[in-house]
């Protein structure tokens, strides 16, 4: 990425109302007091602020590199955390038609012998919400349904951004430039709003060094979803309840999931564990660069491993599964593991993988991703402010109170990952989970349950879990904001807490 940032800022026009035109209406003059954002990035973090913005009335534009969206991906679970959320934007509906409920992972060797059960079932008490698997591709789908045409962007490959006291420009590829007064970097782990904003800090000696290293990996993954299969030959199709798998190699160098989605495809991942050869190899080859080739070389390495739920007994295998998926929805991904430090500069601020890479063992990548998105919408919509002073003080209490989230989430999802993972500690990590106290779990689960966070500038939604949710301290700041907005007693108690 290009780092200009010795050019003369020009003086931006964040967007065409910022010239007052003569009886303005009531909402127009609000309208000139709210910022307008340029999101980079449109994964599943940078989509779901692009939809909260939208309900908050906040001026925005998404803009991605990608020439096409492309399906890709496997499962993941959501839904438990994010239940009120999705009932604020009216989606919870939507998102259960296209999950399948999951109350259990079930976890075996690799002659698919069980090993033990994780069960979630009380989850569903303790937050009132259900845990769901859902096909990324299904999810993506849901998310980009919600953002207006006109705001959003494709085949934008951002070079270098200025910012300034007069907003924030951002220059692409194609020599067209886009302006606005925050600029949010939620294009994934090799960020380009990321190294261009850490350029530009090391430059000015204001980089700690925490964050002055390249994103470490211990893995790579092969991902894919198969085509809508015979329920005949893969018998727990038919069951009610997704069937979540995980195989864990003990003289293999992978180990594997598979999940069953309502549609009756199959989302499958395999990780390889790297060593320090291997890891040199593909240090060599960051994802950008890695094409069908790639994929197709691991598919080959990876046909022979077991997975359970054949017709009458029969062995299944990876590579009876990488047979009915179709080659564009196969990837190759790596797994890198970092939280960074620095989240914001003046009017930038990282979201999602930009800023913390999580191991998908642990589930959370995507969740957390969306909880950074509300806590972000939530200054916004509060502060409704372009003065620079101003929006950056919303954004450094943004990155104080997300931060170490996402680093007590990066530790939980190291607990997964030794699970999956080799050697002493990922087997010392399976005794104990095989072997732990029910209500040992039950703690832990409503530990991970807490968090469950609301947009404060939409109509609140009343918990149902038996668990009292911990809100973040953007939830009662913001709040506080929102109600002496609407002329109410910024004291008053809150309802829900």
């Amino acid at each position: 990425m290009s780092t200009q940032d010795t050019e003369p800022l020009p003086k931006l026009e964040p967007y065409k109302t910022a010239v007052p035109k003569p009886r303005l209406t009531a909402e127009e003059r609000e309208t000139l007091k709210k910022p307008k954002v340029i999101i980079v990035g449109a994964g599943i973090g940078g989509l779901t602020l692009g939809i909260l913005l939208q309900k908050g009335n906040i001026p925005y534009l998404i803009v991605e590199r990608a020439k096409e969206v492309k399906p890709l991906g496997s499962s993941m679970a959501l839904g438990a955390n994010l239940n009120s959320l999705l009932m604020q934007l009216g989606l919870l509906d939507e998102f259960k038609a296209i999950g399948k409920l999951c109350t259990q992972l079930q976890v075996y060797n690799e002659d698919l012998q069980p090993e033990f059960v994780m069960d979630f079932t009380e989850r569903i008490a303790i937050t009132g919400g259900q845990e769901m698997i859902v096909s990324r591709a299904d999810l993506y789908d849901l998310l980009l349904r919600q953002i207006p045409k006109e705001n959003f962007l494709m085949n934008k490959k951002v070079l270098s951004f200025l910012q300034g006291d007069n907003g924030v420009m951002i220059r692409c590829s194609d020599d067209s430039t886009y302006d606005g007064d925050i600029l949010v970097g939620a294009d994934g782990a090799y960020s380009a709003v990321r190294q261009h904003m850490y350029a530009v800090l090391k430059k000015e000696s204001r980089l700690p060094a925490s964050d002055d290293v390249a994103l470490p990996f211990s893995c790579v993954c092969l991902v894919g979803q198969t085509e809508v299969l015979d329920p005949e030959e893969f018998p727990h199709l038919k069951l009610p309840l997704s069937q979540f798998f995980t195989v864990l190699g003990s003289d293999e160098i992978y180990s594997w999931r598979t999940s069953t989605t309502l549609k009756n495809t199959m989302c499958w991942s395999v990780i390889q564990h790297l060593n320090k050869d291997s890891s040199k190899f593909n240090d060599s080859f960051r994802n950008s660069e890695w094409g069908p080739e790639a994929a197709e070389a691991m598919c080959k390495e990876v046909r022979h491993l077991k997975v359970p739920g054949g017709k009458d007994g029969k062995v299944r295998t990876i590579g009876d599964l990488i047979d009915k998926t179709p080659k564009e929805l196969i990837s190759k991904v790596m797994l890198e593991e970092k939280v960074f430090d620095t989240w914001y500069d003046r009017r930038t601020v990282l979201l999602g993988d930009a800023c913390h890479k999580l191991n998908p063992a642990g589930g959370a990548g995507a969740q957390t991703a969306i909880q950074d998105a509300i806590a972000l919408a939530n200054w916004i919509c509060a502060v409704q402010s372009r003065d620079m002073d101003d929006i950056e003080a919303a954004l450094k209490e943004y990155q104080n109170e997300r931060v170490p989230i996402a680093k007590e989430t990066f530790e939980t999802s190291r607990m997964f990952t030794n699970i999956a993972g080799k050697g002493y500690a990922a087997k010392l990590t399976r005794a104990m989970m095989s072997r732990i106290p029910h209500w040992l779990w039950v703690r832990l689960m409503t530990k991970m349950s807490l968090s469950r966070p609301q947009a404060t500038f939409l109509p609140l939604i009343a918990e149902t879990g038996s668990a009292k949710p911990k809100y973040g301290a953007s939830y009662h700041k913001t709040l506080a904001i929102q109600r002496k907005r609407e002329n109410a007693n910024p004291q008053e108690p809150d309802p829900l807490v």
